[in-house]
């Protein structure tokens, strides 16, 4: 089992190896939640759309 220490280390390792490409990464997923939270909004409104044409 790992220690709070190996953690810590793996991290930093981590880190230094994908530091520089972790905000793109962090931007990006950011983005995708947000397309996917609006994908749902846009989901729950068809409905009613399709209720006013019947």
């Amino acid at each position: 089992m790992l220690s709070m220490s190996h953690l810590l280390i793996v991290l930093l390792i981590v880190l230094v190896l994908f530091g520089s490409r972790l905000p793109k990464v962090m931007g990006d997923l950011g983005r995708g939640i947000h397309n996917l939270r609006e994908g749902l909004k846009g989901d729950e409104k068809k409905p009613d759309d399709q209720d006013k044409l019947n």
